[in-house]
């Protein structure tokens, strides 16, 4: 019912068209332009929030919860400020949504995130009843949204959600590696060995 209704307004505004060949409506180009504007949108908002987190010494991600064009919770990493390994982006982003929202089921609402989730996040979001996860980059070594494993679109699951991958990917994965460069490089200077200090000589 939903989905019909949802077609039926979108016809109305020019977004579909009915293919009378088929019996089915096809999307228009000028819908798909409207939602890749709409992602870059609100992906750059959570890049802000990431390369804000890179400032405080955290692992740059950064992620926004929207619904009907409005904000609903933003977030970013804090595990090392808060010394709490479940305050992701994700986390946050989505207890506040559920908070101004008043309720923890976010029907309709899409999570915008910089770096694929992981296996906590992906269930976070289908627990939430989050519509739509768009996310930039992919995390090969923890992502469990498409990379490990697919939690969101899980069938047996009884809930799941749409995937858009890639939305300025390469800006988050730059992100990423400019941070873990100059933390291998701090790194480096701690345990680079202090010259040993020249011995006073006396003249005898």
């Amino acid at each position: 019912m939903r989905g019909n209704l949802a077609r039926r307004i979108a016809k109305r505004k020019g977004f579909l068209k009915k293919s009378w060949k088929k019996r089915k409506f096809t999307v228009t180009g000028k819908l798909l332009e409207l939602t890749r504007v709409e992602d870059e949108r609100w992906m750059r908002e959570a890049l802000r929030l990431a390369e804000r987190a890179s400032v405080r010494g955290e692992v740059p991600v950064g992620a926004v919860v929207v619904r009907g064009g409005r904000a609903l919770g933003r977030g970013a990493n804090r595990r090392e400020s808060q010394a709490d390994p479940t305050h992701h982006a994700e986390i946050e982003a989505i207890r506040k949504a559920a908070a101004r929202a008043g309720t923890w089921r976010l029907d309709g609402a899409t999570l915008y995130v910089t770096l694929e989730p992981c296996a906590m996040c992906a269930g976070a979001c289908v627990n939430a009843r989050i519509a739509r996860i768009v996310y930039g980059c992919s995390d090969p070594k923890a992502g469990y949204v498409e990379s490990l494993g697919a939690i969101a679109t899980d069938f047996r699951l009884n809930h799941r959600c749409a995937l858009t991958r890639g939305v300025l990917a390469d800006e988050s994965a730059d992100l990423l590696r400019r941070f873990f460069r100059e933390r291998r490089g701090k790194a480096a200077r701690k345990m680079k060995p202090k010259p040993a200090p020249r011995r006073k000589t006396t003249k005898g």
